[in-house]
């Protein structure tokens, strides 16, 4: 495969993880976006969340779950074509639509760790976009530490009955079908919990109100509440007090996936700082023409095309199955610092109007500041790292 064909990301460096068909489902999902997600997501930001015809369009288009069975819906490839839709979603600024999370966060636990009944019933919806999923982890008080989460599931006969209360879920406004993470075990502390699918039709499900945040404003991001909901035994997934061993096995590639989307979004804000410095002029001449401009611009291509290198070489270990913890909290670690870095410099460039909202610098520094957090924060990433030490 040659570096051009891998090289539709962004012009910061050549790329080799791609051929001829990731260029052509780049091409797809470019124009997927550029349709039906860029002229929406102003709208969808004053919403507080996307419509549910973007999620049918995306799935009717094979954009969801690109990587799951072709007899579970999906397309029957690997990860590296949701990464492509992560990218290009993220080339447009695009921080509404969590098309990643359900592809290749929420999926995989179904696909990897559920009975075949269960995923035969749900994935085929979650691929088509029919249905919209999240994951339940965080809590009120208990964010990266599972031992700190307090809502509960116990066994009923042929049915478990949870109990509790989570926030902070991406999501959570309009999800169709939840993996929600609570105890089985409460004296076990982390090695006591158990995972289980909730479909939102379930008595005792409820939902709070949709949070505002800084950023991100075109996802419904929200409270959740399990007051005596009752789920079939056959939806806990993975066995057991087995959910730990679970998170830890997904959490690897929801971290890649954080590294990509800031990637592709660093690399956007930094061509939208280029375009701009070339127009705006200052003292009768363009702002790109001053040394302190172009100095800036220099250190931050070099930044965001180390990013980029990093990047690939964390997607390449990924499909070899080679990504340890350490590795892509490493990743997780430096692309959420770098975009950070980045968009901040860029506000800097573009002057008061990089403190405008309307302008698109303004929304990616808001919406880049989470990045630290979520996922495991900036704080958790180093423990993780320094573990390995």
């Amino acid at each position: 495969m040659s570096a051009a064909a891998g090289n539709e990301a962004g012009d910061f460096l050549p790329r080799t993880l791609f051929g001829e068909e990731h260029r052509l489902f780049r091409a797809q999902a470019r124009r997927f976006c550029e349709r039906e997600i860029a002229p929406h997501h102003a709208q969808w930001e004053k919403d507080h969340g996307v419509s549910r015809e973007a999620w049918r369009r995306a799935g009717a288009a094979g954009l969801l779950c690109c990587w799951m069975p072709e007899r579970y819906g999906g397309g029957g490839t690997n990860f590296l074509f949701d990464a492509i839709f992560a990218e290009e979603l993220g080339r447009i600024g695009a921080t509404g639509p969590a098309f990643p999370l359900h592809s290749l966060i929420v999926a995989p636990y179904i696909e990897h760790h559920a009975a075949e009944e269960l995923k035969a019933r749900v994935l085929p919806k979650m691929a088509s976009g029919e249905w919209i999923s999240a994951v339940a982890m965080t809590e009120p008080g208990a964010g990266s530490d599972l031992a700190g989460i307090r809502s509960t599931a116990r066994r009923d006969g042929a049915h478990y009955v949870i109990d509790g209360q989570k926030t902070f879920i991406t999501n959570g406004g309009s999800a169709d079908v939840i993996v929600v993470v609570a105890k089985t075990a409460p004296e076990a502390g982390a090695k006591g919990v158990s995972l289980f699918v909730v479909e939102a039709d379930t008595p005792g499900f409820s939902r709070g109100r949709v949070l505002e945040k800084i950023g991100r404003h075109a996802q419904d991001t929200a409270e959740l509440f399990f007051d005596g909901v009752r789920v079939p035994a056959g939806n806990l997934i993975g066995g057991e007090n087995r959910g730990f061993a679970c998170l830890m096995q997904e959490l690897a590639q929801e971290r890649l996936l954080i590294s990509i989307h800031c990637q592709a979004r660093a690399e956007a804000a930094l061509r939208g700082t280029i375009d701009y410095v070339k127009q705006r002029k200052a003292f009768g001449k363009s702002l790109v023409e001053f040394q302190n401009t172009r100095f800036k611009l220099a250190g931050l291509k070099a930044e965001v095309q180390a990013g980029r290198a990093f990047c690939d070489r964390l997607m390449e270990l990924h499909l070899n199955r080679a990504l340890d913890a350490p590795t892509a909290s490493a990743g997780k670690l430096w692309h959420s610092e770098m975009i950070g870095r980045v968009v901040d410099e860029c506000v800097q460039l573009h002057g008061g109007y990089g403190y405008m909202a309307e302008y698109p610098i303004a929304r990616a520094w808001a919406d880049a500041r989470v990045e630290r957090i979520y996922g495991g924060s900036s704080e958790i990433m180093k423990e993780i790292i320094a573990r390995s030490l």
